[in-house]
């Protein structure tokens, strides 16, 4: 067996994830990083998702790792001179179920005691502009004045500020083009095994037949993940769900090129003619005629002079092993055109012939509690940054930055062991 290479760390999977890993193992200064990836980096499903960040969760964990990471974002942003446009807008959780707001309320108060920031209610004027942090409690004519192409339905929304979004293929550029400029490789290469002698890793062999040499493995493969563990005898407690985006030509601009992350919090029925439903029936889609999931999503895409609008509707809630190309959804534009009428009434100018479109999308991979793998696991010098689920992009700067902590054995923050696989012992 022939050795090809010798490394500190083999990171295996080139996404946000890995390349963030990455990055932040080269400023600590290690030496040798080797990221391994038979694809180009950022291109699985990293570059699929709403690209968005925020600090309201319902854990102190998850706050603490995505306060954590925004401050990364907005360090890197400085100092790179805005090289991935963080725009921070916020989320609007808007609601037309009172009793959904008071729960909506309850929940920003709870957050709010983890370190999303104070709760602000404003049953008047509404205050514009970014706030650094925290959440408004939106109602009447605050609601009604401050997002006037809201639905009437629409009672009270929650203005989330410590939110937004940015280029997630930008910012693992940003972090690729340092980690390259620090020593760090990427080896274009499937791994196809770990090697493991006496309860320690060894090395990864690669698809030429090739070994690298290592103590130290990073398992960060997206969808991927629980397959690369496995290569150590490591079962992960994943699964994997299939997300797909849509992003419209918005040519007549009924969303403002200001507007926030726009979130409907409530179920809802679509409403189809009788010829549709009966063509629905035919087509084996009658899901699509009873009560849709909650958060029917979007937000503006693009500059100023952008117009593009990308939204999202998790409605296929479709648990599945990753599988490429994705399973196609023919409808998927329509049923979401239609889902974000409820929340803005005039995107149904629209409905009689849909604006140009593309989809694509990914997978959410998630533990069952939705918090993410970050940490040694298993075999000793195996280490993990893995069930990202929808958060990855927003997570990635403080997973990489905890995961080289722990690899370089510094003082790690109290939320650290929440992410560690042993949680499940």
């Amino acid at each position: 067996m022939t050795v090809a290479a010798t490394a500190d760390v083999v990171v295996v999977g080139a996404g946000i994830a890995g390349v963030s890993a990455a990055y932040h193992l080269s400023r600590r200064g290690v030496a040798r990083v080797v990221i391994a990836d038979p694809r180009p980096p950022l291109t699985l499903t990293s570059d699929k998702s709403t690209e968005c960040y925020r600090n309201f969760w319902p854990n102190p964990e998850m706050v603490a790792l995505t306060n954590r990471s925004i401050d990364l974002l907005e360090e890197l942003a400085e100092e790179s001179g805005d090289y991935f446009s963080l725009t921070r807008r916020g989320y609007l959780f808007v609601t037309a179920d009172p009793t959904r707001l008071d729960a909506m309320t309850r929940q920003a108060v709870i957050s709010s005691g983890y370190g999303t920031g104070p709760v602000r209610r404003h049953p008047g004027p509404h205050p514009h502009g970014q706030s650094d942090d925290g959440i408004d409690v939106l109602t009447g004519q605050a609601l009604r004045e401050a997002f006037p192409y809201l639905s009437e339905e629409a009672l009270g929304a929650l203005h989330v500020r410590r939110a937004g979004w940015f280029s997630a293929q930008q910012l693992g550029a940003l972090m690729l083009e340092r980690f390259r400029d620090a020593g760090g490789e990427l080896v274009v290469a499937t791994v196809t095994g770990i090697v493991v002698d006496n309860d320690r890793v060894r090395g990864v062999r690669l698809d030429d037949g090739s070994v690298i040499d290592t103590p130290t493995v990073v398992v960060a493969a997206g969808p991927m993940a629980p397959n690369v563990a496995a290569l150590a005898g490591v079962e992960l407690p994943l699964f994997s769900e299939l997300h797909l985006k849509v992003s419209f030509r918005d040519h007549l601009g009924v969303i403002p090129r200001d507007a926030p992350m726009l979130i409907w919090s409530d179920p809802q029925h679509i409403e189809w003619s009788d010829e549709e439903r009966a063509g629905l029936v035919s087509m084996g889609r009658e899901e699509l005629l009873g009560e849709m999931p909650v958060f029917c999503h979007g937000r503006p895409e693009g500059g100023a002079d952008s117009p593009y609008f990308t939204a999202l509707w998790e409605y296929h809630q479709e648990v599945m092993g990753p599988v490429w190309p994705l399973p196609e959804d023919p409808l998927y534009p329509e049923v979401v055109m239609r889902g974000l009428t409820r929340m803005i009434p005039r995107l149904e100018v629209y409905l009689d012939r849909l604006p140009p479109s593309s989809v694509d999308g990914g997978y959410y991979t998630k533990t069952a509690e939705n918090r993410p793998l970050i940490g040694p696991a298993g075999q000793d010098g195996l280490q993990l940054v893995a069930g990202l689920s929808g958060f990855g992009v927003m997570v990635s700067a403080a997973a990489g930055d905890l995961l080289a902590a722990h690899i370089c054995g510094e003082q790690l923050p109290d939320h650290a062991a929440a992410f560690l696989l042993d949680r499940y012992d």
